[in-house]
């Protein structure tokens, strides 16, 4: 079931909520949370049914395995033990259904087998509930969690605003809540904030990520085929995917917060205008925050960090991005990006050993800025490409090996400039030759109206500054244009998601459900 969907926005979540409250409105908060677990295993199941078994085979044993570290205290050893017992069999499961088809797709590549195999269908939102449940065995080893009551570990694991496709979450944001008893009390300020939280997200989605996603769907497709497009064409389709990805990913994760808020659940937002950052450092303290504290907490730290040396440390940041990569997806083009992620942090952490952290004029900081955003537009090619040959003809045309085509008119109009610039490889035939790129003039201005939102427009977070609506918030303590309970801003509301409903008829996938 898709939040972008008829049946959960006038089904499913109103028959939820109500139910919630009805039932925890009287005091039974116990059967109001396995209202909340039914409906959120209803939720997932509504995908593929088959699966549910697996999900709570992973619940079952992950929560038993935390009863075990919570509860032994003098013997380390038998507790390193049963920790990794349980991390290697979340990794095993996670193995099997997401790397199975590519081990063995690259053993018959490598040693020139034919090794026959059933490919094994991808549970959804495997890669999100296994790290969640990591994380909460290893705090469990740690001593920095309790045992929870096992209701509770049901709903921090399956809540289905953040089941699919996150917010990764903490058990130690997440699971304190369900004790709390405003919780099951109708709060009509949440719902109003959560409702304005969840339109925002489904317009960025069905309205702004969709409505971009049919030109960068075609660059990338001709790519595959071994169409040669010209420096603008390429440009234009990675740059079409760059917003597209963020307004997908960032609109599932604002429907995600908001509707929690309604249920006055608070998930850490994901999103901090990942796009405004001016390092690459900068990026991924912005951009799907709730991973980047995962594999920092639970990858880069246990690997030695810092702490080791440069050289290590390095070792670290590309070990920490390359297994990031492989956790999006199963495929060397992944691995590409992640190690290109890897990269970048490398120069950034040397370039700041070298001349420091802060840049010290607008200037400076406006090319700090550019360079950061044509780096993460450069990796998202490998990102989205499906094959590695598809990403490097993309990429080839992005660096102009396939030339640099300029429209006719001008060719009269650059004097002896002209001759220079066709030796150079420039051509006159228009900047869009293959008609690759769809309607030009609505590919470019989709291109620019969404680049202006994501580079300049307050993001979700920062708008709902009310009072003390989001907890840990991103700066933005001062701005005007903060959202308030007027009729100005419910009509803005009801105007996008009027908006939003009439683009529901070709509803759409979230980009990240494939991870």
């Amino acid at each position: 079931m898709l939040f972008n969907s008829y049946e959960f926005i006038f089904l499913f979540l109103p028959i939820v909520l109500i139910g919630f409250f009805l039932i925890g409105g009287k005091g039974h908060h116990r059967i109001a949370i396995s209202w909340l677990v039914a409906a959120s295993l209803f939720f997932y199941g509504w995908w593929n049914p088959a699966y549910l078994g697996l999900m709570l085979f992973s619940i079952l044993f992950n929560y038993g395995v935390g009863v075990f570290l919570c509860n032994v205290t003098n013997h380390n050893a038998l507790k390193r033990y049963m920790l990794i017992i349980g991390v290697v069999v979340n990794l095993s499961v996670l193995g099997y259904f997401k790397y199975f088809n590519f081990f063995i797709e690259n053993i018959n590549n490598i040693a020139n087998t034919n090794i026959n195999f059933q490919q094994v269908i991808l549970p959804l939102a495997i890669s999100f509930f296994t790290f969640q449940q990591i994380a909460y065995l290893v705090d469990a080893f740690r001593g920095k969690t309790k045992e929870y009551n096992f209701l509770h570990y049901c709903l921090f694991v399956t809540f289905f605003p953040q089941l699919i496709a996150g917010p990764i979450v903490h058990h130690k944001e997440m699971l304190p809540q369900f004790a709390i008893d405003a919780v099951y009390k109708l709060n009509h300020k949440n719902i109003a904030i959560g409702l304005t939280i969840f339109i925002l997200g489904l317009f960025k989605k069905v309205v702004l990520a969709d409505g971009i996603s049919v030109y960068s769907t075609a660059v990338f497709d001709a790519a595959e085929i071994g169409v040669l497009m010209t420096f603008f064409e390429a440009w234009g389709g990675a740059l079409a995917y760059t917003f597209q990805l963020y307004f997908d990913f960032s609109g599932y994760s604002d429907m995600a917060v908001g509707i929690a808020i309604m249920f006055n659940i608070y998930l850490p937002f994901n999103f901090n205008s990942p796009y405004k950052a001016t390092s690459i450092i900068d990026f991924w303290r912005r951009w799907h925050i709730t991973l980047s504290r995962f594999l920092k907490d639970y990858l880069y730290i246990p690997l030695g960090g810092s702490r080791k040396g440069k050289s290590r440390r390095y070792a670290n940041l590309m070990i920490t991005m390359v297994l990031g990569g492989l956790w999006h997806g199963a495929g060397w083009t992944f691995i590409l990006w992640g190690a290109l992620h890897g990269f970048y942090l490398i120069l950034n952490h040397a370039w700041r050993e070298i001349f420091g952290v802060k840049v010290k004029n607008k200037v400076g900081s406006f090319f700090a800025w550019v360079a950061t955003f044509f780096a993460v537009v450069f990796a998202w090619v490998p990102f989205r490409a499906e094959t590695i040959d598809g990403a490097m003809n993309l990429l080839g045309s992005m660096v102009g090996l396939n030339g640099l085509s300029l429209p006719v008119s001008l060719s009269g109009k650059v004097g002896f400039a002209g001759g220079w610039l066709e030796s150079m490889g420039v051509v006159f035939h228009g900047m869009f030759v293959n008609g690759v790129f769809g309607n030009h003039f609505s590919g470019v201005a989709w291109i620019v109206v969404l680049g202006f939102i994501a580079t300049t427009f307050f993001n979700t977070q920062e708008i709902m500054l009310f009072k003390k609506t989001i907890k840990n918030s991103a700066s933005g303590q001062n701005l005007k244009y903060i959202w308030r309970p007027t009729k100005v801003w419910a009509i803005f509301s009801v105007v996008l998601l009027i908006l939003s409903i009439l683009n529901l008829s070709s509803v759409s996938e979230f980009l990240y459900f494939q991870f």
